[in-house]
């Protein structure tokens, strides 16, 4: 019973890896380090984020999304 659970969530996993799509955009406008906290507080808690990074110094971030729950339009 555990090997079929251990072996199904591991098929789970791989679909989810398949299904998530990263995105990487540029940002302008950034004046402190607080404003690329604050961009990745407001989008992670966005439906269909699955992680966000913000670079304050490089001016971009970069989100892994369920694009059939936000697009980058959205974001």
């Amino acid at each position: 019973m555990l090997l079929n659970f251990t072996r199904g969530f591991a098929l789970l996993k791989n679909y989810l890896h398949h299904v998530m799509e990263k995105l990487e955009m540029n940002i302008e406008g950034m004046h402190y380090g607080a404003c690329a906290t604050g961009i990745q507080m407001v989008t992670s808690s966005l439906d269909g984020v699955q992680s966000v990074f913000v670079d304050y110094d490089g001016k971009k971030g970069v989100w892994e999304i369920d694009p059939t729950k936000i697009t980058r339009e959205q974001l």
